[in-house]
Formats: C-alpha cells, structure tokens, sequence
C-alpha cells in the first residue's frame, strides 16, 4: 500500500490529465459494448423481419460510433503518454536529487550499476505501467464487467452457466500474475550485475587492456550475461504458457454459448441476434482477461521496479542535519580540533580505521598528514566536511561541533582536492569555477596561476574555452589535478583539504604551488595528505598516521630527531645527506627567481 501511495503521490499533480484519459476511456469502453447490442438489433428488427431501413440506420450508427471510439482513444493515449512520460521524468528528478543527498556510507554500499539501472531501466518500466495502466489496463476491467453486466442481462441462464468457466480463468490469470512477480525481480537483480561488470569496464577499460586481462574480463561479463538471459528464459517460457491456457478457456466458453444458446434458440427461449450478441459480450470478457494476463508482466516488472526505486527513495541518509542545525554568519578562523575521534567502517564490528585521535590545526597552520598506504589519511580528512560522521568522539571547527552545523555551510567553508581528480565536460572555465559559477575571468585566471595551471592553459589554442572531455580525458594527470586545486582555491576556503593531489606534478611545480598558497593572505587553514616527505617539509606540522593512530606529531626537524618512523620514511625517500635541506633551499630560491 505504501508503493502504490508513493506511486499516486508522483501521479498527483497530472491528475486532471489522467482523469481526462480515463473519462476518454470510459467512453470508448461504453461504445465498444453499445456495438453487440447494435448488432442483435440488426438481426432481430433488421434481417428476421427484412427491414432495410433498420439495417442501414443501424450500420450507421455502428461506424459512427466506431470512428467516435477511434477518435477517443487516441485522446488516450495522447493523454496517457504525457502522464507517463511526466511521471518518469519527476522519478528520474527525485532519485536523482536523492542520490546527491547521499553520504558516502551510503554509496559505498550502492553499486554505480545498480544506480543505474535504477535510473533507467526501472523508471522506464514504472512509466510503462503507468501508461499501460491508463489505457489497456483500465480499458480491460471496464470491458469485463460491463460485459458481464450485460451478458446477464441478455440472459441469465447462459451466464451462469459459463460462471465456472469465467472463475476458472480467473484463477489461471491470479496465479500467473503471482508468480511473474518474483521472476521479474530475478530478471533486474540479473541486470543489476550485468550493468555492475559493465560499468567497471568501461571506466577501467586502460586497466584491463595493460594487464592484457581481456579474456579474464569477457568471462565474468559472459557468466552475468548468460545468467541474464537465462533468467529472462525462464520467465518469457512461463508467460508463453498462459496464452494458450486462456485460449482454451475463450474456446471452451464458445462452444459452450453455442451449444447451450442453440438449444435455447431451438426451443424458442432466445432470439438468434441475442446469441450473436451473447456470443460478442463473452469474447467481450474474455478479451480482456487475456489482455490482463498478458499484460500482468507489465504490472509484475512495474511493481518489481517500483519497489526498487522506492527503495533509493526511502534510504535515509547516513549524515544528515540536525533540526537546529547552525550555520557560519561570518568567515570562520578555520581552527579544527579533532577530539579523541574513532572511526569505523560499516557495522560497529569492524576494526576501527581511527583510533583516538587528537589533533588540533591552528588557523593558517599547514599539517601535513603522512603514512604508509592504509594508515587512515584520507579517512582522517574525509571525517572534517562529514563525508562520514565520526563513530566516537568530536570534531570542531571554531570550537563548534560539525555536526551541529549545516553540511551546505560546512562544505562551503572547505576547499577539497580528492585523490583523483575529477573533471566534467566542458571548458576550462568552466571546471575551474565549478564552485562558483559567478566568479570573474581575473579571479579563474588567479586561480589558475597560483594552481600553476595558466600555463598549460594558454598553450592550447582556446585557452580557457578549450573543452575537456568526458572524466578530462584529454588532459594528463598532473593537468587534472592542476585544475582541481585551481577550482577548490577559486572558492577562497578557509580550510583547504589536499588529498595526495600534487602526485602526478613535478617537484618544482610543486614548490611552486606550496609557494603560492603560502603568499595567500590570509591564509586558509591546509590539511595535506601527502606520500612524498619533501611535500611535507614546509608544513607548520606534521602528523604521522600508523595504523589508524598517531604515531608522532611535530615539525620536521623535531621529528627527524625524535621518530624513528618519520626517519625512516625521510631516510628511503631523500636519503640521510646532511646538506639535503640546503640542496632544497637552493632548488627552491632557482625557482623563485
């Protein structure tokens, strides 16, 4: 009941629509069961007592209303379609915005593939219901029971006799449409894996070509493939035997008309044109009922993936605002205290990722956040803008807890460049001011410069209107993540979060880029995950994650006396040269001048 009132509540505001397309179909429905009567009217009155004007009147009236029912019928489906298609589009919208709402626990448990096909295929069959339900599904129930009504009406006798016949046909179309609904639920979850391999190609195809894995991945895209056709076999083999079984009934139930309704005839108790007549009225019932049951795979997949959808719709949120929720009326200071946090993954089992962490980033401060792969980096960072919320614990950024803030204001206050760095279709300048779709072209271009991305830019022959392509796969990594930090420093954050994304740049463009967010003023808090110790050289402090806690905390030199582990990393990186930090004052003042 809940699924068909979600359902109605999308279907509401196109309700005088759909009422029109009703109110058209209601009309055909009476016309097309006026036409039996028309009929017996022709043999009774016309042709038993040979009178042509009767006949001719008659047919007249027959092809009137048959080019009337016509007309109808397309105002139907005209009707019909808008309310479907509308339908499908306000779904599309709102599972759409509900997967923007998501946390990042939440989509780490939904496959892209699944999504998908959730924004796709199960909203394309869902409109398909609707429409059908507008038009051939209504029509046929209405047919039916007006037929019924009127059999019973032309005779008594000959309609119970056939009740039987009408409850066991009944029965076959009730028990085919309960069974067709799990099948079809097998069919989508089978689609939900084929689309779940697909996507993994196709976004991993470079992947899978240099490790020359082709083979290994055309046999797990085959196995999904074949599961779905196979699936999708069993089902069209079950549907395929409820036609025939619904033949057999429309067949019994003539021969019987026939047989009985003669006899009767013979006997005097009916006219010839009321068994014509009884005759059209049960293939007027029975039509429908087999409309209704080859249609009830329509329903069934319908309903499998109205659920489906709904499913996304009633998914809360794993972050979400508090009702009181307060928001930044001035700039912040940007000063972040992570307090005793413990995080974990999924389910309280787990093993905690972070495990009491106490930090605290001055405003203006660099901490650069070091660690071997696995260590808790980007864990650690996701937890300040609540990509996830903290297990244990408290973060505060201005000595308020982020979780009594609201997340667009908190988001708004950060500036992030991921680990990868993701571009959109379009121009430069456009991914540039992605955050701010109103800044001025000086502000893109100081963006772009102190990105030490205005270089590059100027060289292509459109400069900042050069279109980047899908994912920009037209530009190298180190371009990429150029243009991600031009874009996070575009929106002037007070805390910049930087996430490995100097990785794919050299080391001079790299000095050149701490250089620049130093001479900002003022400066933005910056929290800097780095695998390179000479990127976290310069910071004002530097954390050293081992296994999910925090094996030392300092400056580089304190650390380089004191830690064995920061030591150890700075010795395999640069080496233990004494004049090292001259050798990179030296690089650095090259670059200055």
């Amino acid at each position: 009941m809940n699924l068909i009132l979600k359902l109605a509540s999308f279907c509401r505001p196109y309700w005088k629509k759909a009422l029109l397309a009703l109110l058209l179909l209601s009309s055909v429905v009476v016309m097309d069961l006026s036409i039996p009567r028309l009929i017996q009217r022709i043999i009774d009155q016309g042709i038993a007592r040979h009178d042509q004007a009767v006949v001719i009147h008659t047919a007249l009236i027959m092809i009137c209303l048959s080019m009337l029912s016509a007309l109808f019928a397309i105002g139907n489906n005209y009707f019909s379609v808008q309310v479907g298609e509308s339908v499908a589009r306000d779904l599309r919208d709102a599972l759409f915005l509900k997967i923007q709402t998501f946390s990042f626990g939440n989509l780490d448990r939904q496959r892209t593939g699944q999504l998908m096909v959730r924004l796709t295929s199960d909203i394309n069959a869902v409109k398909t219901m609707i429409q059908i339900s507008l038009r051939i599904g209504t029509r046929a129930p209405l047919l039916m029971i007006g037929s019924l009504i009127l059999m019973v009406n032309t005779s008594k006798i000959l309609a119970m006799t056939l009740l039987p016949l009408l409850m066991g046909t009944l029965i076959i179309i009730v028990f085919f449409i309960t069974k067709m609904e799990p099948l079809f639920r097998g069919v989508q979850q089978k689609l939900d894996k084929l689309n779940n391999v697909l996507q993994e190609n196709v976004a991993g195809v470079r992947l899978v070509k240099a490790f020359v894995r082709s083979g290994f991945e055309e046999e797990r895209f085959e196995t999904a493939n074949n599961a779905l056709t196979d699936c999708s076999i069993r089902v069209t083999k079950f549907m395929a035997a409820m036609s025939p079984a619904l033949t057999v009934c429309v067949n019994a139930g003539m021969v019987i008309v026939i047989w009985s309704g003669g006899l009767q005839a013979i006997r005097g108790e009916l006219s010839i044109g009321q068994v014509v007549a009884f005759t059209n009225y049960l293939l007027t019932t029975m039509t429908p009922l087999i409309l209704m049951g080859m249609l009830s795979n329509t329903w069934a997949a319908g309903l499998v993936s109205a659920r489906r959808v709904n499913e996304i719709l009633e998914t809360s949120s794993e972050v979400t605002d508090k009702p009181d929720a307060v928001i930044f009326h001035e700039k912040i200071r940007g000063r972040i205290v992570f307090d005793n946090v413990s995080f974990h993954y999924g389910s309280g089992s787990d093993e905690p990722v972070l495990k009491n962490i106490n930090l605290v980033a001055e405003p203006g401060e660099v901490v650069a956040i070091l660690g071997a792969t696995g260590a808790g980096k980007t864990s650690l960072i996701d937890l300040i803008p609540r990509y996830y919320d903290v297990t244990s614990g408290k973060i505060t950024i201005d000595e308020i807890d982020i979780r009594d803030l609201k997340q667009e204001n908190l988001f708004a206050q950060c500036g992030i460049v991921p680990q990868e760095s993701i571009l959109f279709s379009g121009t430069v300048r456009d991914n540039i001011r992605y955050g701010r779709p109103d800044a001025t072209e000086e502000e893109v271009i100081a963006a772009a410069k102190a990105a030490q991305a205005h270089d590059f830019i100027m060289e292509r022959p459109l400069g900042y209107d050069s279109r980047v392509e899908q994912r920009g796969m037209n530009l190298s990594g180190g371009q990429k993540q150029r243009i991600a930090i031009a874009r996070a420093l575009l929106i002037k954050p007070r805390i910049l979060i930087l996430d490995d994304s100097t990785s794919s740049v050299d080391v001079e463009t790299e000095i050149r880029i701490q250089n620049a967010l130093a001479d900002q003023m003022p400066r933005q808090t910056t929290l800097l995950v780095t695998q390179r110790v000479s990127t976290a050289l310069k910071a004002d402090k530097i954390v050293v994650l081992d296994k999910g806690s925090i094996a030392a905390l300092g400056t580089h030199q304190e650390l380089l006396i004191s830690n064995q582990i920061y030591r150890e990393i700075y010795d395999s990186q640069l080496g233990s040269a004494s004049d090292i930090a001259e050798v990179r004052a030296d690089r650095q003042e090259s670059i200055k001048k």
